[in-house]
């Protein structure tokens, strides 16, 4: 997102430089530290260009800002190709203890991985806290099995899992893995099974990487395929070699992901009988995952092909049960759902609908094994939670407040040095920067994180300033108590429900809106231009505007706080009554424009939980089961009553055609 910086004149700026410099033991006075906020602006702005002239010359007037780390940091991270071992030294005992440290030791770490300075590397690695790169931990695997000559098992499955996990080409894991096969512990089939990995996600330099390891010689036949699978498919013959028959089915994943009734119809004429039952399988579950998120009806014979659904990967295997529960065939769930690993299986959506199939099989051990499932995730923090404890007859309350933060609690988040650096970086524009400064000091506070009191005190802090973002995603870590006031804030109470209600409209669906789109920051914009609390798109609030006679409104209007709740109400409310009062398609109409979810709507009617689950876009599936959990928890509290998110969902069919038309130009 991009946010316009804003003056230090605010109450949050001035509070977050008192505190961030007295903690620093700033020499100079806080109006100086505020005098030179533009410098940082400037040095992030060069930075962002990589002007490395400009952030040399910046550096000096930001020594002794409250900020200067990120002003250090940018400007090494700049030149790191160029800079000597003693410069990052330096800087490593300069800025002991801090994000920056630690975020220039990755990017130090990654670049002596490249030069393969393995000594270096070792030196460095030490003082490494983040532990979160990938990349990073493939190396120092590397590095332990070239110190010791040998690799384990137990090193070669922690490679291929973050080899697995890295979407784009990696040096890091590449070479790892490729040590790993070498020792042959990693086979050869897992190493097609990246490729293969790598093909549906569209990375053909991490698929390319994989058949180097796997059959460098076939190169040239994977670019030509990489150029054209049709040609390349139309060129070829019976296939016997293990390394071919690979390259066949890349050829036909590259199809399905573009066209998944071409590779289906590929795969049954001819490429089938020449594959093994296991490189049938995967097609088959690619294709049929294609064909899912098309929301196809021939998605559930196309996974009918599939032979062992172990031989699946997990997304298969969660859109092979998304088809099923679409088209009825409860049967079908709960062998895919055990055929998932282990990791996978803990996800409440697939706790959940596990559980739904065997209480749908009837019988008693059954239920009770439902039962169980469902007392395993049942609880207010998530969609699928919330629909468990219903299932076991309970609805939706506000959980009960834990005791009072104390005043040394309190002291203690707001005496934290990362947490007061992160709070003035938003303040001054540097949102992003602020956001990973504030992360890191809750994440790594005393290496083990923070408990429960410490992020509700942190959380205390960010909402006591209106920093409502990191308010809400900190509350939101708590395992073992759940503050409501916290997690689900509600800024601007009085407007939002005037607005609301003038319009008829429920306020706790605003709200649920609301802190899923900007988390109540004001000046968030998105990627594609949408601005505000309620991230309404341009051309989307010129309509509005029109639509409901406020004929005087000018684009720049859309950052002003009322203007943007009034358009963003008011947009809502025509996308729901367009969508017959399903909140769950408003929302995606909210969220993905209206045109999408009018036609993921038609098929058969089922429970807007299936339809939900069933939405094509990743983004928009999680938005939209977001969204109806925010507006269950917030009616909550609103009401002081208990809530269903059932009674909320309700059911999705295509539009009753004896109902008017949609308004055909909402955009």
């Amino acid at each position: 997102m991009r946010h316009r910086p804003r003056r230090a004149a605010s109450a949050l700026v001035f509070s977050a430089v008192v505190a961030a410099a007295a903690l620093l033991s700033q020499q100079h006075a806080v109006a100086q530290n505020n005098s030179n906020d533009d410098v940082l602006i400037q040095m992030k702005q060069a930075f962002q260009r990589g002007d490395k002239g400009r952030l040399a010359a910046l550096l000096p007037q930001a020594r002794g800002h409250a900020l200067e780390p990120w002003a250090a940091y940018w400007e090494l991270k700049a030149r790191l190709q160029e800079a000597s071992p003693n410069e990052v030294q330096d800087f490593f005992a300069r800025y002991p203890g801090t994000y920056q440290e630690d975020r220039l030791r990755n990017d130090w770490l990654l670049l002596l991985g490249q030069r393969r300075d393995w000594d270096g590397f070792s030196a460095a690695i030490a003082g490494f806290r983040m532990g979160d790169d990938a990349q990073v931990r493939c190396y120092a695997v590397l590095v332990e099995t070239l110190r010791s000559g040998t690799a384990t098992q137990a090193q070669a499955d922690e490679v291929r899992r973050n080899w697995f996990a890295q979407k784009e080409a990696d040096d890091g894991c590449l070479t790892a893995a490729d040590r790993m096969a070498a020792a042959r512990l990693i086979s050869t089939n897992d190493v097609w099974k990246k490729a293969r990995l790598a093909m549906e996600a569209n990375r053909p330099q991490a698929a390319r990487g994989a058949v180097t390891i796997a059959a460098p010689d076939a190169l040239p036949l994977f670019e030509e395929l990489n150029a054209s699978a049709a040609k390349f498919l139309a060129g070829r013959a019976f296939v016997a070699a293990k390394s071919r028959k690979e390259l066949v089915v890349l050829a036909l994943i590259k199809i399905a992901m573009a066209d998944p009734e071409q590779a289906a119809t590929q795969l049954d004429s001819k490429w089938g009988p020449m594959l093994s039952a296991e490189e049938r399988n995967w097609l088959w579950g690619t294709i049929g995952r294609q064909a899912a998120g098309k929301l196809s009806p021939m998605a559930g014979s196309y996974f009918a092909n599939v032979t062992k659904n172990g031989d699946l990967s997990d997304d298969m295997l969660g859109w092979r049960v998304r088809a099923a529960l679409r088209n009825g065939q409860w049967k079908e769930v709960a062998p895919a759902i055990n055929a998932m690993s282990e990791t996978a299986q803990l996800d409440p959506a697939w706790v959940y609908w596990k559980a739904r199939a065997l209480s749908a099989a009837g019988g008693d051990e059954r239920r009770a094994q439902a039962r169980e499932l469902y007392q395993s995730i049942a609880g207010t923090r998530g969609f699928y939670e919330m629909l468990a404890l219903e299932e076991l007859g309970q609805r939706i309350v506000t959980p009960t407040r834990p005791a009072p933060l104390t005043p040394e609690e309190k002291a203690a988040a707001r005496g934290n040095i990362g947490l007061n650096r992160g709070l003035y970086a938003i303040a001054i524009g540097l949102r992003p920067e602020g956001t990973r400064e504030w992360n890191y000091a809750t994440n790594l506070h005393d290496k083990g994180g923070m408990d429960d009191r410490a992020l509700l005190a942190a959380a205390d802090f960010a909402c006591q300033r209106e920093v409502w973002d990191r308010c809400i995603n900190t509350s939101e870590r708590t395992k073992g108590v759940i503050d409501a006031e916290q997690r689900f804030p509600m800024p601007f109470h009085d407007t939002v429900l005037r607005k609301s209600q003038d319009i008829g409209l429920d306020p706790a669906y605003v709200y649920g809106l609301i802190r899923q789109e900007s988390r109540f920051i004001m000046d968030a914009r998105s990627g594609v231009g949408a601005s505000g609390l309620m991230q309404v798109m341009p051309a989307t609030a010129r309509w509005t505007a029109r639509k409901i006679g406020m004929n005087d409104f000018t684009p720049g209007q859309i950052n002003d706080r009322e203007t943007n709740i009034t358009i963003g109400t008011n947009y809502l409310k025509l996308a729901l009554d367009d969508f017959d009062g399903s909140m769950a398609l408003a929302a995606a109409a909210y969220n993905a424009g209206p045109g999408r979810p009018r036609n993921w709507r038609n098929g058969p009617v089922m429970e807007a939980a299936i339809w939900a689950e069933n939405v094509p876009f990743n983004e928009t599936r999680d938005y939209v089961k977001k969204v109806l959990a925010n507006t269950t928890n917030y009616a909550a509290i609103i009401t002081g009553k208990p809530q269903s998110l059932k009674e909320r969902l309700g059911r999705v069919g295509p539009r009753d055609a004896a109902e008017p038309e949609p308004n055909k130009d909402l955009p």
